[in-house]
């Protein structure tokens, strides 16, 4: 599937590669005199390289008109080309063949990279050198592998002195699909590594092919059976320096990254991550981090939402031996908060926020939890006494559910209130992508109950949504939200909340958000604090008040009275907050409800 723009691209540049490709091949073999070895090196490279392959065939190699192809190749840059063609064909396959291996077995980067020379050297030398170049060359094969392990040996340090931190930084970059082979980013990283490595060894071939010590481009006729000897020139010393700036420039190349890096991560820890734009990542940043900020992947999201879609829907139940029974869902779905700009979230039973759980003080109940997410979970009940077994912290009290896994809840309700459920495994991720719900239960005596004519609950979310993804919001550079939501909705996409002049509206704030305290805040008179985290207040303790900072896993129970008709707002007053993307439409956004009182 093709998650961004670059894949477009990509998908397009490597169907041009394949075209040139087979134009070079095509062309190579029908009318080029090239010996077998260069023509197989033209087109692994534009393999690699694509047009750019193609264009530097045209330019370099291909015989303009019968019988001129000596001529057309003689002048050293063109010769230096060849050779450093010769070079990087052989060179890259053994590279990129090391870099598939080393994925799958999921070795980390530093080993990575040395696996990566040491392959693309053996291939370069034994066999694109020595045995592909057996007939130009003439000698034994031995003897070709003696001749050619100087020249190889310079070409190679400086073809991966370039390739090695391009790889690197953009196989560690943002976007860690460029260590996956199954993604398209792969194949465009050793591409453009391919390129880079190019540019890196073309100066040294070059002064190589002038010195004697290495074959540029060859005209090879039908029956012709010429043998190409060396004859170098070169000094001892140029040679040992050469050699000496090869090897300097290949341990810079190769240890430099490590310097903003964290070499020892592998393809294998991260999974393919996608990082959020602004997210600082140094060689301290660990894969368990890199993973925690991944965005959702869009190829996972098995059901999609438009903005008609509810969330905190009422959860039914089942009665089983007098327990009540729920059944809990978590999977990855696409949620709509405002027309036109969806997320990519975690899901209880497909809605944002969760479904309900409304019980009665005194209830048995037995949630069912099956986790349909890429990743484990478990889910904890926001200020309840429960058994400890049943509490839900990873590896504390139980082992996480395992993606496909199932894991049954099951206590009896001693409080009443108001309070909600989350995970508790890697919540930072997993509660911020939208696995929260409210929990409300009613006092076993009524009279427990603190009455309102209208009863409503908000439930406070922060999303971060760039470059068509959504990350976990986290209050951490590039973690910062874009995107805030009342029960899954942004305003004016929220709902509006109607009753009429003299009627009491009882708003449950719950802070099922995960990163930032919100100040709540209703317009139209001050409110009444009647319960605080799940507790109710004795009528002593009660206040009035007009904002209640609510924060993550805080409660408010209030009691708001219309006073006059109109339209009077419930918000955030942190105005950034009341914005969708620091843009606000109808008044504001994010953060907002709208109560709509009537005479």
């Amino acid at each position: 599937m093709l998650v961004q723009p670059v894949d477009y691209f990509l998908a397009a540049w490597f169907v041009l590669a394949l075209a040139s490709a087979v134009y070079v091949g095509i062309d190579q073999y029908r009318h080029n005199p090239e010996p077998p070895v260069m023509k197989w090196g033209f087109i692994l490279i534009t393999l690699y390289l694509g047009p750019l392959g193609l264009l530097l065939y045209v330019l370099v190699d291909k015989e303009p008109r019968p019988g001129v192809h000596e001529a057309f190749i003689r002048p050293l840059w063109k010769q230096g080309a060849g050779s450093t063609i010769h070079c990087v064909a052989g060179d890259a396959t053994g590279i990129v063949l090391a870099a598939v291996v080393t994925a799958a077995f999921g070795l980390p980067m530093w080993l990575d990279l040395i696996v990566e020379y040491l392959s693309g050297f053996a291939m370069g030398l034994f066999i694109f050198q020595s045995l592909f170049m057996r007939s130009a060359m003439g000698g034994g094969y031995w003897q070709n592998v003696r001749g050619s392990f100087l020249p190889e040996f310079i070409s190679m340090n400086f073809m991966m002195a370039g390739m090695a931190p391009v790889m690197c930084f953009l196989m560690m970059g943002r976007d860690m699909r460029a260590m996956e082979p199954a993604e398209l980013l792969f194949w465009g990283t050793m591409a453009l590594g391919v390129g880079a490595g190019f540019v890196t060894a073309y100066p040294a071939n070059v002064w190589m092919v002038a010195r004697g010590m290495k074959h540029g481009l060859m005209t090879q006729r039908e029956g012709s059976h010429h043998r190409h000897e060396m004859k170098s020139d070169a000094t001892a010393s140029q040679v040992a320096a050469l050699g000496g700036v090869s090897l300097l420039a290949l341990v810079t190349g190769m240890a430099a990254p490590a310097n903003w890096l964290n070499l020892d991560v592998s393809a294998r820890d991260v999974g393919g991550a996608i990082m959020p734009p602004g997210m600082v990542m140094d060689r301290d940043t660990p894969a368990e981090a890199m993973r925690d900020m991944a965005a959702v992947d869009p190829r996972r999201v098995t059901a999609a939402f438009g903005i008609d879609a509810m969330g905190d829907r009422a959860l039914p139940y089942r009665l089983e031996d007098g327990v009540k029974v729920f059944d809990l869902r978590a999977s990855v779905i696409r949620w709509t908060i405002l027309p036109g700009v969806t997320v990519d979230a975690y899901a209880y039973n497909g809605q944002v926020p969760g479904p309900r759980i409304h019980i009665r003080q005194g209830d048995r109940v037995r949630i069912n939890v099956t986790n349909a997410l890429p990743e484990p979970t478990t889910v904890h009940w926001h200020g309840l006494t429960v058994p400890n077994a049943m509490d839900g912290p990873a590896w504390v009290t139980q082992p996480p559910i395992p993606s496909g896994g199932r894991f049954s809840y099951e206590f009896t309700a001693g409080q009443h209130g108001t309070y909600f459920y989350h995970p508790h495994a890697n919540p930072d991720r997993t509660q911020a992508l939208g696995l929260y719900g409210a929990l409300i239960i009613d006092p076993a005596d009524p009279k427990d109950e603190v009455p309102a004519d209208h009863d409503y609950v908000i439930q406070l979310q922060e999303w971060l949504r760039r470059d068509g993804l959504t990350f976990p919001a986290m209050p951490m550079d590039g973690g910062h939200p874009n995107y805030f939501t009342i029960n899954g909705r942004a305003y004016p996409a929220t709902e509006t909340v109607r009753m009429k002049v003299g009627e009491t509206l009882k708003v449950r704030f719950i802070g099922t958000n995960t990163g930032f305290i919100h100040p709540m805040h209703i317009h139209g008179g001050p409110f009444l604090v009647v319960a605080r985290d799940g507790q109710t207040l004795p009528p002593p303790a009660r206040y009035e008040a007009d904002t209640v900072n609510v924060g993550p896993g805080q409660r408010y129970d209030v009691i708001w009275t219309a006073r006059l008709p109109g339209k009077w707002l419930i918000h955030c007053h942190i105005p950034h907050h009341t914005t969708n993307n620091n843009t606000e439409s109808q008044g504001g956004g994010g953060l907002m409800v709208v109560i709509d009182v009537q005479p």
